[in-house]
């Protein structure tokens, strides 16, 4: 049976997006008949969010040193140890990185790089002396020992030939979660933010938005923006300071959600907005779509189909125009909200569907006799 290692920075919630594509990737690994290897630095969350990868084995290596680099030499070791196959990488600019490029030199295997949005132009151009010194230090090295790089768009394959000079990657998109069966369309103003709370989010500008719509019915539940979310302490404690200030129990930060908490936020949004500067492919529309939620989203979310569909409204980047996405939306006829989430369910059970983008994996993965899957979809 073929072994496919999947390396990444956290297997936990604090790596956000990235850690539910790789815990799909998992599942997808295990319906082409092959056996997922997960590797991962340790931290406080993993022990219980890697329940997740269910059938697979999992490595953790104890990191030594700051966080933000993730040293950890045991990495090195395991990888090797694990009689691998393949070694697919999802994420950059920390040490696994190297230690994926020391496994393919040793190897001769294999080893395919997932950068996830991490070399779109709006991330390169903050932190740059830590990037220039990481690009010496290991990155530059593991990009040359990768056989082929992941894109998960179009556009992001353009990134990734404009910062590593390697043209012709593989686009395959994200799977979303499996579609639910019927959508609960409301008639209400219950707008959901869910994600990392990180300046990148544009989160500061969604709250300026609602503000400037006025005071939203503070006594009732249907006029409401909810923020859930996870971060470092200084982008939460900042989002609370702000929120705080702004006095209207109308929005508020709940903390991170997950399980049945974060499915039921979904379910009982009207709908989802993500006003981001950058992305690569965000999982949470995904499951957006998936739950049957209307989406507003940026362009620059990377998910033209859902704006060519009528799943998604362009609610743009600045604060005036995300009001007026999120006023064009309240006062939207039940009737248009149902087409938005039809179109929403249609991408998640084809394009995004856990069945067509296995198989696009398998023939990249190169598995063999791979076991028979649910018949493919229309993608």
């Amino acid at each position: 049976m073929m072994r496919i290692g999947l390396l990444t920075t956290w297997a936990s919630r604090l790596n956000g997006g990235v850690f539910e594509a790789v815990v799909q990737q998992a599942a997808a690994i295990r319906s082409m008949g092959a056996t997922p290897v997960v590797f991962a630095l340790e931290d406080e969350f993993s022990a219980q969010d890697c329940a997740r990868f269910e059938g697979a084995e999992v490595y953790l290596a104890k990191v030594i040193g700051p966080r933000q680099i993730g040293f950890a030499p045991s990495m090195v070791r395991q990888l090797l140890a694990a009689e691998l196959d393949v070694l697919h990488l999802h994420g950059i600019w920390t040490f696994p990185s190297r230690a994926g490029a020391v496994w393919a030199r040793r190897t001769g295997r294999p080893y395919l790089i997932s950068p996830h949005g991490m070399l779109d132009p709006w991330i390169t151009a903050r932190g740059r002396l830590k990037k220039r010194v990481a690009r010496i230090g290991y990155e530059a090295g593991s990009w040359k020992s990768a056989r082929r790089f992941h894109a998960l768009t179009e556009r992001e394959a353009q990134d990734i030939e404009r910062e590593t000079g390697r043209g012709q990657s593989v686009v395959i998109p994200n799977a979303g979660p499996v579609a639910s069966e019927t959508s609960l369309v409301g008639c209400g103003a219950r707008f959901l933010y869910l994600g990392r709370i990180h300046p990148k989010k544009n989160i500061d500008a969604l709250v300026d938005a609602w503000a400037a719509l006025g005071r939203r019915a503070p006594d009732g539940p249907r006029e409401q923006l909810k923020i859930a979310g996870w971060g470092e302490e200084a982008h939460v404690e900042a989002l609370k300071a702000k929120l705080q200030a702004l006095g209207d129990p109308s929005v508020q930060f709940v903390g991170p959600l997950f399980g049945e908490a974060k499915a039921q936020a979904y379910a009982e949004a009207d709908y989802f907005v993500l006003p981001s500067h950058s992305e690569g492919l965000p999982m949470v529309v995904l499951e957006a779509w998936a739950s049957g939620t209307p989406v507003l989203m940026t362009r620059e979310c990377n998910l033209p189909e859902g704006f060519a569909s009528g799943a998604a409204l362009d609610c743009g980047f600045e604060a005036g125009d995300i009001a007026t996405c999120l006023g064009k939306a309240a006062a939207m006829p039940i009737e248009a909200r149902e087409r938005m989430a039809a179109s929403g369910l249609a991408l998640a059970r084809t394009r995004f569907s856990e069945e067509v983008v296995a198989r696009q994996w398998a023939e990249a993965y190169g598995v063999p006799d791979r076991a028979p899957m649910a018949a493919e979809a229309v993608a």
